[in-house]
C-alpha cells in the first residue's frame, strides 16, 4: 500500500513539473501582447483559486514532503533540458541566463532583508565588485576564470566586512541609508578611476574554459548543435542551484534560527547571549561574497562591463524581487527573481516606465500581500 501511494505520487508529481515547463515554454514563446496578458490573468486566476484552496495546499505540501528528493532531481532535470526547446532562440535563452543570475543576486540579499532584517541597498556594489575583480585579473593575468570567480568571491565578502562595520552603529532606515551611499560611492569609484577602465568600462574579457573548451564555442550533443549560450546556462543553474541549496541549508541551521531572532527583536536577541554584531556581519560577508561570484560569472558572460551596469537601479530591483517572492523563504526569493525578469522583457512597450512599475510592484505587494507570493514558513521542531 505504502509502495502504491509512493509511485502514484511520483506520477503526479512527474505530471505536475511537466505542465509547468509546458506553460513556462508556452509563455516564453508567446510575443503577442493579447497572448500574454491572456496568459498571464490564466495564471491569476489558477493562483487566486490555489490560494484560497487550503485543502489543496496542505496535500501538495504532504506529497512534495514524501518525495522531496524525486522532485528535487526531477526539477533539476527537467531545468538542464529547458534549452533543448529553447534552441532556436538565442534572446530566450539569453533572457534564461539573466533570469539565473538575477535568482543568485536575489539569494544572496535574502540573507539581509529576509533573515536578518538588514535592507541592504548596495547590492550593485558588491555585484560590481565581483564583476571588476574577476576581469582585471583574467584581462591582465590570464588566470583561470574557476580560481578568479572565488577571487572576486573574497573581494566582494571583504567589501561586505568594511560595509558591515559602520552600519552596526545604526539601524532601520539609517543603515539602509548607509548601503545606499555606499553603491553610490562604489560607482563613482568605477566610474572614475584609470585601471578600471573609467566609463569606458573594461572590454575582451576572455570566456570560462574547460580541459581546453571554451564556453564562447557553440555545444555539440545528442547530434544537436545548440548556441555557446547553453554553456553559460548550464553555469548559471549549477551556481543557482547551489545558492538555493546553501540558502536552504543556512535557513534550517542555528545561524539562520540566530539571525531570524534578530530580525524579530535585537534587544531580545542581545538578552539570551547572542552576539549580534558577528552575525550581522556574517549576513553582509556571506551577502556580497555570493554577488562577487555571481558578477564575476555576468563579467565572463557579457565580455565587456561599464560602471552603467551597476548603478542603483539594480539593487532597486533585487530588492524588489525579494519582496515580492516572499522574504525568507527561499522558493519565493527564487519565484519572484524569475518572474520580474521574465515580465519587463514580455512588456518591453512600458520600458520607458520600467523603474516606476517596479516602484508600483512594491507597493502593490505591501499593500496587498505584505508577506509576498510566498509567505516565509513556519518553523517546525520535532516533538521531545
Amino acid at each position: 500500500m505504502q509502495g502504491d501511494r509512493g509511485y502514484l505520487d511520483k506520477v503526479k508529481i512527474f505530471f505536475a513539473e511537466c505542465f509547468l515547463l509546458g506553460l513556462f515554454i508556452l509563455f516564453m514563446r508567446v510575443e503577442h501582447i493579447i497572448g500574454i496578458l491572456i496568459l498571464i490573468f490564466g495564471m491569476g486566476a489558477c493562483w487566486y483559486i490555489y490560494d484560497k484552496l487550503e485543502n489543496v495546499q496542505i496535500s501538495i505540501r504532504e506529497i512534495l514532503k514524501r518525495e522531496k528528493i524525486f522532485s528535487m532531481i526531477l526539477t533539476f532535470v527537467i531545468l538542464v533540458c529547458v534549452p533543448i526547446f529553447l534552441k532556436d532562440s538565442v534572446y530566450l535563452l539569453n533572457l534564461c541566463i539573466w533570469a539565473g543570475i538575477y535568482v543568485m543576486l536575489a539569494t544572496g540579499l535574502n540573507y539581509q532583508i529576509g533573515s536578518t532584517n538588514i535592507v541592504n541597498l548596495a547590492t550593485a556594489a558588491s555585484y560590481g565588485i565581483g564583476a571588476y575583480t574577476s576581469a582585471l585579473i583574467s584581462v591582465h593575468t590570464g588566470i583561470s576564470f574557476w580560481l578568479v570567480i572565488l577571487i572576486a568571491g573574497c573581494a566582494s565578502g571583504f567589501m561586505g566586512f568594511i560595509l558591515g562595520l559602520p552600519t552596526l552603529k545604526t539601524k532601520d532606515y539609517y543603515l539602509t541609508l548607509v548601503t545606499l551611499a555606499f553603491g553610490l560611492i562604489v560607482y563613482l569609484v568605477l566610474n572614475n578611476l584609470e585601471f578600471t577602465g573609467g566609463p569606458n568600462g573594461i572590454g575582451d574579457i576572455p570566456p570560462p574554459t574547460i580541459f581546453g573548451y571554451s564556453f564562447r564555442q557553440d555545444l555539440h550533443i545528442f547530434g544537436m548543435t545548440l548556441p555557446y549560450h547553453v554553456n553559460f546556462y548550464y553555469l548559471v543553474l549549477f551556481l543557482a542551484s547551489f545558492y538555493t541549496l546553501i540558502s536552504n541549508r543556512l535557513y534550517h541551521s542555528r545561524v539562520g534560527l540566530t539571525w531570524n531572532a534578530i530580525r524579530e527583536d535585537e534587544i531580545a536577541a542581545k538578552c539570551v547571549g547572542i552576539n549580534t554584531t558577528n552575525y550581522k556581519i556574517l549576513s553582509f560577508v556571506i551577502n556580497c561574497f555570493l554577488d562577487g561570484m555571481t558578477g564575476a560569472v555576468y563579467a565572463h558572460y557579457v565580455s565587456f562591463i561599464s560602471p552603467e551596469n551597476f548603478q542603483f537601479f539594480l539593487s532597486v530591483v533585487v530588492v524588489t524581487m525579494v519582496i515580492l517572492g516572499g522574504i525568507d523563504n527561499v522558493f519565493g526569493v527564487v519565484f519572484g527573481a524569475v518572474l520580474l525578469t521574465l515580465l519587463p522583457e514580455k512588456f518591453r512597450v512600458f520600458q520607458d516606465f520600467r523603474l516606476m512599475l517596479y516602484g508600483v510592484i512594491v507597493i502593490a505587494t505591501l499593500i496587498f500581500r505584505p508577506k509576498g507570493l510566498f509567505p516565509q514558513k513556519l518553523r517546525k521542531y520535532a516533538e521531545g
